[in-house]
């Protein structure tokens, strides 16, 4: 007799899309009420529309909809709070996907207990937005190495300056990525095809093809020694919080192009604004913040060496499709019993 499992759609999602789950086994049932959850405003928006609510009686259904499964698709309402209510309320739950690939601070804030999280598993959605993120890197670093802002700020005043000023190769220049997992792969994977050599920093330091030096981040130090640019893809923990501090800002050689695509807990933005004031950082191209939004009277917003993108950099119309593609994979593993990837550690809570 085969096992029937119930998966539920708990945020925004296309029609066509939760068709494709649905076509993963016979065995599954899939709950999607649309009229339940916000609209989109924009691709893989998943937390839909702020406005939007529910009647007290679509309110008890939605919830009584999470309840039934054994598997959901998305926090419920997006949110820490939705997580933990479903945490308490559904004893039937095995497995919950993330949308987002940096899930675990999620899963921190709903301040659920070790015994309850061990009841249930996390899947993120990393990987997903490793070539978005690492094409948005490789324009942070172009930006810096082409004066990008430089020649904006000169346009904006029409000036044409009378000494032509060169700008730098790329090519054959050193990177350093922080965080050699997909999306540092992906990144450096782009940076080696415009010529750049690339080092970079992992948890469990071994040999990667195509990467100079491998090292952990008590060793970064030594690596930006020689670092034309860095890249920041590490996600926000106890044990990365301001790992970009003075010190290291002061490892740098001057010049340094900074790019985070990360977290912004990251880094210590006093520090970076004193590494692009002393000239250790030329550019800093920054998707990610310590407070966001970013507060209105942060010195990066008017900073004439730096670029202030809204988190919006992992985003692109093929999101939704590619998280259900993930999603997808993943069930056919669950329903085989076979060991779910990119798990949310529920100790370090990345």
């Amino acid at each position: 007799m085969t096992t029937q499992t119930t998966v539920a759609i708990a945020v925004p999602l296309e029609a066509e899309l939760v068709d494709r789950i649905r076509a993963v086994d016979p065995s599954v049932t899939v709950l999607y009420e649309p009229d339940l959850l916000p609209r989109e405003r924009f691709p893989a928006d998943h937390a839909g529309d702020p406005a939007f609510q529910r009647t007290p009686e679509q309110e008890e259904h939605y919830w009584a909809m999470l309840g039934k499964a054994q598997v959901l698709y998305g926090f419920p309402n997006e949110s820490p709070a939705g997580l933990a209510r479903i945490a308490r309320e559904n004893p039937h739950l095995q497995w919950i996907h993330a949308m987002a690939a940096g899930a675990g601070g999620a899963v921190k804030a709903s301040g659920l207990d070790a015994g309850t999280l061990n009841k249930f598993k996390v899947t993120t959605s990393a990987g997903v937005h490793a070539l978005p993120l690492a094409e948005f890197a490789a324009m942070g670093i172009l930006n810096g190495f082409k004066r990008s802002a430089e020649l904006a700020q000169d346009q904006a005043a029409k000036v044409w300056p009378e000494l032509r000023t060169p700008t730098r190769l790329v090519n054959g220049s050193s990177l350093v990525v922080t965080g050699l997992g997909e999306i540092g792969l992906e990144t450096a994977r782009i940076a080696r095809a415009l010529g750049m050599k690339v080092s970079g920093t992992k948890r469990n330091v071994e040999p990667i093809d195509g990467i100079e030096e491998v090292a952990d981040n008590s060793d970064l130090a030594g690596l930006l020694a020689s670092a034309d640019a860095v890249v920041n893809t590490l996600p926000g923990t106890p044990f990365t919080e301001k790992l970009f501090n003075r010190e290291i800002f002061g490892a740098m050689k001057p010049g340094t192009v900074f790019v985070n695509v990360g977290r912004g807990t990251v880094v210590d933005e006093d520090a970076l604004l004193e590494a692009l004031e002393n000239g250790r950082v030329s550019y800093a191209c920054l998707d990610v913040f310590a407070v966001e939004p970013l507060p209105q009277d942060s010195p990066l917003w008017n900073h004439p060496k730096v670029m202030v993108s809204p988190h919006t950099s992992a985003l692109s119309a093929a999101e939704n499709r590619l998280i259900t593609e993930r999603f997808c994979s993943n069930l056919r593993t669950f329903l085989d019993g076979g060991e779910l990837p990119h798990l949310v550690d529920t100790v370090h809570f990345y």
